[in-house]
């Protein structure tokens, strides 16, 4: 117990780092030359670690740490590595340490690029074995990942490797359709501005595409073309525990627990069972049962699953209606912060603890979102200029009452026009205010 408590603690730490005291422009340096140093890594050079894989019969392991990523979470890199478990697991893998997306080759490392850390487990010839890495909250990240679930994913990919190639064939769905672009860099929002490789010999932290910039580019692509967000790109990758499963982060795709009356319950999952296969897949993580869920389309359907039950193989079809990627959460996200312009000027709505509620006093017991963060300067400033200050409760948007930020943002992104007025009903020192919101364009 004490073990797996110290390492939720020091997992993902990029918001509680000692290195927090270094610039970020430091922190980048550091890493490289800490990393180098040690050579347990190949650093940086992915060519260099296909051919070494391709040389030495080994599985390749691929870790994309977003870095200077300062407000982000990621497994404690020392702690993987010294860990009496992992460390001669990985020493069975040819290992990558990528520390940004320039270059990237996303017909290949398709992955929920909120993530700050996110793995890859890979055959030499491009075959995915699996996907790591999962996060659902900004801060809070003990539900989502650990020591153990990280050790169970890469003892999954050894035994496929094992196999290989004779798993190759039930492998080819964990790798995704052609992208927009072939790296992030040619996108529209981020050509011109960054190079396919970080420039180490100027300032290396302009010159570096974090991974959430790419899940901006692909909103901003939409956002130039469509006025409206398709549910697949707004709710990207979405979370088990949106249609009622909970996965124990220590085990490999095992459910802790099915939430009463959600969509898994009522498609016959009990807490217990272990994701067998999902859509013909072996998952080896959350985050492969993710990447199913991603790919699943937002109108629903039957999403065919095996799961072990009491020594037994149990078919189900986790049954998904229309809408159903709604149900997810996407206020946590990074990429959310481009949405929040584009919808709410730069506003950001936090749901008010019960107590916080009592201490306002609020007239309504369906006042939840109080602004946590309105933004100073444009472009970000558009509901600054309407007028709204940090600590507003929100009483009502166009006339719609939410109790969720994310439902706010997906009717504020799909419902209304860019450029529209809106009215805007606030709570203030005991009075409602009515304000007009004109959404950016």
């Amino acid at each position: 117990m004490f073990r797996t408590l110290l390492a939720s603690l020091v997992l993902l730490g990029g918001c509680f780092s000692i290195s927090s005291a270094q610039t970020r422009e430091q922190k980048v340096r550091s890493d490289k030359e800490k990393y180098e140093a040690t050579g347990f890594w190949i650093y940086n050079d992915l060519a260099k670690g296909f051919a070494e894989a391709k040389a030495t019969g080994k599985p390749l392991l691929v870790v994309l740490r977003c870095l200077p990523c300062e407000h982000c979470v990621k497994l404690d890199d020392e702690l993987v590595e010294s860990d009496p478990k992992l460390r001669p697991q990985l020493e069975k893998f040819v290992r990558v340490r990528v520390i940004s997306a320039n270059g990237l080759d996303l017909s290949l490392f398709q992955f929920d690029t909120d993530q700050s850390y996110a793995v890859f487990m890979l055959n030499a010839d491009g075959t995915i074995y699996g996907r790591y890495g999962t996060r659902s909250d900004q801060t809070l990240y003990a539900d989502d990942v650990s020591i153990e679930g990280l050790s169970s994913a890469l003892e999954g990919a050894l035994t496929l490797h094992r196999d290989y190639p004779a798993t190759k064939k039930s492998l080819a769905a964990k790798r995704g359709p052609e992208p927009l672009f072939a790296a992030p860099e040619k996108f529209p929002l981020l050509a011109g501005k960054y190079g396919s490789s970080i420039n180490y010999q100027g300032n290396v932290v302009q010159s570096c595409i974090h991974c959430h910039q790419i899940g901006d580019a692909i909103k901003q692509q939409v956002r130039s073309t469509k006025v409206a967000f398709p549910d697949d790109v707004l709710f990207p990758y979405p979370h088990p525990k949106a249609v009622g499963l909970i996965l124990n982060p220590r085990q490999r795709a095992t459910i802790t627990r099915v939430e009463p009356n959600s969509l898994a319950e009522k498609s016959g999952f009990l807490a217990g069972d272990q994701i067998h296969q999902i859509e013909g897949q072996t998952p080896l993580s959350i985050a492969d049962v993710q990447w199913v869920l991603h790919h699943t389309p937002a109108s629903g359907g039957a999403v065919k699953t095996i799961v072990i039950r009491d020594g037994k193989e149990i078919n189900l079809d986790l049954n998904l209606p229309d809408k159903w990627k709604r149900l997810d959460d996407i206020s946590w996200r990074a990429s959310t912060w481009q949405l929040r312009r584009m919808g709410l000027g730069g506003l950001f709505l936090k749901k008010m603890p019960d107590a916080v509620r009592e201490e306002l006093k609020l007239p309504e017991s369906n006042w939840v979102l109080r602004a946590e963060h309105v933004g100073q300067f444009a472009p970000h400033n558009a509901a600054k200029e309407a007028g709204v200050l940090k600590g507003d409760v929100f009483v009502s948007f166009n006339g719609q009452e939410f109790a969720r930020e994310t439902d706010l943002l997906a009717y504020a992104l799909n419902e209304v026009a860019p450029g529209t007025a809106v009215p805007l009903v606030i709570w203030r020192e005991g009075k409602k205010h009515e304000l007009t919101l004109k959404v950016p364009k």
